[in-house]
């Protein structure tokens, strides 16, 4: 029973103690952008497939700000990957895709502060 019981506490311990290393490799910075909007159902500049994938939240961004494939928290939005990049998206900028123009005209162009995730 001993051995069970220090068997199960060291598990535990092990458990844990990966849980919070994958918290402390995840790190998040605030950055101000200017946040337009586009409704493109093609392929993104990583290749993802946004007509078979018309609900996902993606954000075109510049790479030398943000990598592509971040996650990204825009407020009135919510969490997206940053999957695209575009000719006009240099700097603080990013373009947030939407289904329908209708959508992408009613979001305009916002100034705001975004949370990017990104792997150390």
């Amino acid at each position: 029973m001993k051995k069970i019981l220090m068997t199960l506490a060291v598990a535990i311990l092990i458990i844990s103690g990966m849980s919070n290393s994958v918290e402390a490799q995840t790190k998040t910075k605030t950055i101000k952008v200017s946040a337009t909007a586009y409704c493109e159902m093609g392929r993104t500049a990583t290749g993802y497939n946004l007509k078979k994938h018309p609900k996902a939240k993606v954000i075109a961004v510049d790479p030398r700000v943000i990598p592509l494939g971040s996650k990204v928290k825009i407020p009135g939005y919510g969490t997206a990957i940053a999957r695209d990049t575009g000719g006009y998206i240099k700097g603080k900028i990013i373009d947030v895709h939407f289904k329908t123009r209708h959508q992408a005209l009613k979001w305009g162009r916002k100034h705001i502060k975004i949370k990017v995730y990104k792997k150390k």
